[in-house]
Formats: structure tokens, sequence, C-alpha cells
């Protein structure tokens, strides 16, 4: 599989000081977010499996993800029953949905974007996730559990682009990689805050 020069990439803009802040003032509610978001990602692995059956990089790559991504679930339903809370149900995530928005259609560019909102959202999970580990103090379990959380997510982004590598030119990976970091700076600015992960 190719393997992208990350350094041409453009950085995430910093997720603002008040996320972390309504994050920590209602953790029940970051966990039920958090599994819900791991659930999601695991369907939408599969849901590539099921578009892209002819090509055998997508598939094995997006199986292993959809598995990952399972455990991860499994393991925040863990927690999220072990403090004895009633998982909720999965609510609308206005991130992801404002991104998906910016796939193209057309079959040219389609798998393309996929794989660039997929590289994306993980950053922007591999970050966010980082912070929350570094800030949980007094809880040092949870905090390893986020800090393996996130260095999964750093994996996963980077594994989506060297799979658009894969398939189109580094070049191409590049420009629209960096295209979608800048409309997701302005998606994160316009978004209230509250105690989710997007």
């Amino acid at each position: 599989m190719a393997v992208v020069d990350l350094s041409r990439l453009s950085p995430l803009a910093a997720t603002p000081t008040g996320w972390l802040e309504a994050v920590l003032a209602n953790f029940d509610a970051f966990l039920m977010d958090h599994a819900s978001a791991e659930k999601k990602a695991s369907g939408m692995a599969m849901s590539m499996v099921s578009h892209y059956p002819d090509k055998p990089s997508i598939v094995r790559a997006m199986v292993e993800l959809a598995v990952e991504e399972l455990n991860h679930y499994r393991e925040v339903m863990r927690l999220i029953l072990d403090r004895q809370l009633t998982p909720a149900a999965d609510l609308k995530d206005p991130y992801i949905h404002e991104l998906n928005g910016q796939v193209r259609k057309a079959t040219e560019f389609f798998l393309l974007d996929r794989l660039i909102v997929g590289a994306v959202v993980e950053r922007r999970g591999a970050e966010r996730f980082a912070l929350v580990a570094d800030n949980l103090d007094g809880e040092p379990p949870l905090a390893r559990f986020y800090r393996s959380i996130a260095t999964s997510e750093k994996r996963h982004w980077e594994l989506f682009i060297n799979l658009a590598a894969h398939h189109f030119d580094e070049s191409v990976v590049t420009e629209r990689f960096n295209e979608l970091t800048e409309t997701e700076a302005e998606v994160v600015k316009t978004l209230p805050l509250r105690a989710a992960l997007h």
C-alpha cells in the first residue's frame, strides 16, 4: 500500500477550549456519544466493504477496521454499564452530516472523498481523545484507555490516507485532504460545544 508524506498535509485547527470543559462537566453524556460513534464507525467500514467488493485493499482494511471499532464499542459499553448508566439512543451527529455532505457523488470522486472524509474524522478523533486522556486527573485507568483510543484513531486516519493514495495519485489525495481540512475547521467553528466527540 502507498505511504503518504504526512508533512504535506495541513494540520487540523485546534479544538476550541470550551469543548473539553463541556466533556469533563458531563462525562456520562460523552461516554454515550463515544459508544455511538464507535458503533457508527464500524458500520461505515462495513458499508465500504459492501460498496467495493472488487477492491481487495479496501475490503481487507475495512473488515479489520470494522472489527476494531466494534471492539472499542464493546469497551465503551462496559464503561457505561459499570457506571450503572442506561445506554442512550443514537443521536444524529451534525459534524459527520456536514462532512459527508462534502462527498462528491460523481463516480471518479466518490471513493476518494469517502476515504478523505474518513481520514479527517479519524484525525479529529485522535486529537480529541488525546485531550480527554491528558485531562482525566485522578482516573489513571480511564486515562490509559483514552490514550489507547487516541493511538488507534491516529493509525486509522493514516490508514484512510494511505488507502486513498493506493487508488489515486498522491498529489490529488494531498490536495483534497487539505481542502477538506479547511472545510472541517469551518464546520467545527459553527457547531455548539457539547459533551460529545464532535
